[in-house]
């Protein structure tokens, strides 16, 4: 069962290097790697060129920016089974894709596998939605974000196996192109699994202590994508709009005013700003 890693990278050297050498310590090694190359600077040619020999890796240079845009690219060349979209800063435990394979050969009907997401620590979670026990899930509890999911093509429909480029780094909306995409599947009928058992590190950028420009940049996303599926009359996305732009924000609101933790309280207040701002800034089709 072949993988197609397909890694879009902007900007970064030295993150790249972390995940390629992760690569080199995986117990199974039948995957490829792509790379879907947005530097105009010739920023990794030399990193890349180093690792050719250790897996097998092709290295595509674009003329265009956008991180769903690029994961795309990347889909149309790939030529495994199982499709993944590794980020630029994340690294793999050395069992990852022998896990992969593992759970998709027990569970033969499974569509969309995802892993935890750890700080690079085998205890903390990091960014995504996480969870210590592993299960099946709907589109009612989404689990992870896009660096952990593992799609079967031969599981789901091909049709809908694509990225929004409204969404993602890049593009008109940052953030949610992962959970745009998994909602999309899961709606279409996919079967999904997540398993903290699988570990994927990538570093805690959703803290609140990391400031609050973040949270309002990723969360326009947020509120776009649930904008996008109730333009298409999907009454399931009432659920997320009841639970995204009302009920959780003002928890958390709430719990950070009586321990008085004003940053919490600050980070709380812009995710519901920016996920309100995307919801009513999203246009798309309204039929």
């Amino acid at each position: 069962m072949k993988i197609s890693l397909v890694l879009a990278t902007l900007g970064r050297d030295w993150q790249v290097v972390d995940f390629l050498k992760s690569l080199t310590s995986q117990t199974y090694h039948n995957f490829e790697l792509i790379i879907i190359d947005q530097n105009q600077d010739g920023k990794i040619d030399a990193i890349v060129e180093s690792y050719k020999d250790c897996f097998a890796v092709r290295h595509v240079k674009v003329d265009f920016v956008g991180n769903a845009r690029a994961r795309d690219y990347g889909i149309g060349l790939a030529q495994g089974r199982i499709v993944a979209f590794p980020d630029d800063d994340c690294a793999y435990h050395q069992d990852v894709l022998k896990e992969v394979v593992a759970e998709f050969k027990k569970r033969k009907n499974l569509s969309i596998l995802v892993a935890g997401s750890y700080d690079f620590s085998s205890n903390r979670f990091s960014i995504g939605v996480n969870s210590h026990k592993a299960q099946y899930f709907s589109r009612f509890q989404m689990m992870g974000v896009e660096f952990t999911q593992f799609f079967d093509r031969d599981k789901i429909d091909r049709e809908q196996f694509h990225l929004d480029h409204d969404f993602g780094i890049g593009s008109k909306y940052s953030g949610a192109e992962g959970f745009e995409l998994l909602y999309r599947l899961l709606r279409a009928g996919s079967t999904a699994f997540y398993t903290p058992e699988i570990k994927i590190y990538h570093p805690d950028k959703d803290h609140y202590k990391l400031g609050t420009g973040r949270m309002l940049m990723y969360s326009t996303g947020v509120g776009a994508y649930m904008r996008k599926f109730a333009n298409e009359h999907d009454a399931f996305i009432l659920y997320y709009i009841a639970r995204k732009m009302f009920v959780a924000p003002m928890l958390k609101m709430m719990f950070a005013l009586i321990f008085f933790n004003q940053k919490k309280l600050a980070y709380s207040f812009y995710n519901l700003v920016g996920i309100w701002r995307g919801f009513f800034a999203y246009e798309g089709n309204c039929s």
